[in-house]
C-alpha cells in the first residue's frame, strides 16, 4: 500500500514527507509525496501557451509538479516517489488517494482564523472531510 504525502511548496512540507516515511516505515508501505499544481503556480512558471514558445503539454506540466513534490524530500530511508498532480489540490489529492488505495493521506494545515477558513477555505480540511482513508495531520514547529 501507499501513505500519500500531500504536500505544497511551504517549509511545513518536509514535516509531512518525515510523518509520513514514518508510517511508511511502521508498515512497510511506499510513499508518495504528492503535489497538486494550481493554476496560480501554472500561470507563475510562465508555461501557459500565450508565454511558451512552445506549448507545454500535460506529461510536461506533471513533470514539473513532481519536481515540486521533489523539493519536500530531504532525507527519507523508505521507498518513495514523487506524484505531481495538475488541479484544485484537496480534490487531486483525495482523488489521487483513492486511485492507489492509499492506508493514509498526509497533511499539514495552516494555521488560520475561524474567519480565515471561511474566507479562503483550507486545503487540508478538505481532504480531511472528502477523503475515503484516514488522514494524519502533522503540525509544523511553527504552527503551534
Amino acid at each position: 500500500m501507499t501513505i500519500v504525502a500531500a504536500v505544497d511548496r511551504s517549509e511545513r512540507a518536509s514535516y509531512v514527507v518525515d510523518e509520513a516515511a514514518e508510517l511508511a516505515a511502521a508498515f512497510d508501505d511506499t510513499v508518495h509525496v504528492a503535489h497538486a499544481l494550481t493554476r496560480s503556480e501554472f500561470l507563475d512558471l510562465g508555461i501557459t501557451s500565450a508565454q511558451a514558445e512552445e506549448p507545454k503539454d500535460m506529461a510536461e506540466i506533471r513533470a514539473a509538479a513532481s519536481e515540486m513534490a521533489a523539493e519536500a524530500v530531504t532525507d527519507v530511508d523508505v521507498p518513495y516517489e514523487t506524484i505531481g498532480l495538475v488541479g484544485g489540490p484537496a480534490e487531486e489529492i483525495v482523488r489521487y488517494a483513492d486511485e492507489q488505495d492509499a492506508r493514509y493521506i498526509v497533511v499539514s494545515p495552516k494555521r488560520r482564523s475561524q474567519t480565515g477558513k471561511v474566507l479562503f477555505g483550507s486545503t487540508a480540511q478538505s481532504i480531511i472531510l472528502n477523503a475515503s482513508v484516514p488522514v494524519v495531520s502533522t503540525i509544523h514547529p511553527n504552527n503551534i
